[in-house]
């Protein structure tokens, strides 16, 4: 699965993710604004999807790519589109 993904990346971007989900406990805490708590709630789900796509495109590139040419290509296809429903579903 490593091969098929930026790790260090992915991570940096789940951490951040992590902050901001941190920053909206504290908003909450602190009394802040229902809208500007929203919006920061918008701002962590746009980034964890963003993550999904792109760890979805290595799988793609990679993992899907590699099954294919080693004759395992529908098996491959019917994870993926079960992966894809899943992910679709949290839109």
């Amino acid at each position: 699965m490593k091969q098929c993904m930026d790790v260090d990346a992915i991570n940096m971007r789940l951490k951040k993710i992590e902050g901001q989900v941190r920053g909206i406990q504290k908003m909450v805490n602190e009394d802040k604004p229902c809208e500007d708590i929203l919006v920061q709630i918008g701002a962590v789900k746009a980034a964890l999807h963003k993550t999904g796509q792109v760890i979805l495109e290595g799988h793609m590139h990679h993992c899907v790519l590699d099954a294919v040419q080693d004759g395992h290509g529908d098996e491959a296809i019917d994870k993926l589109v079960s992966a894809l429903n899943k992910f679709s579903k949290t839109l």
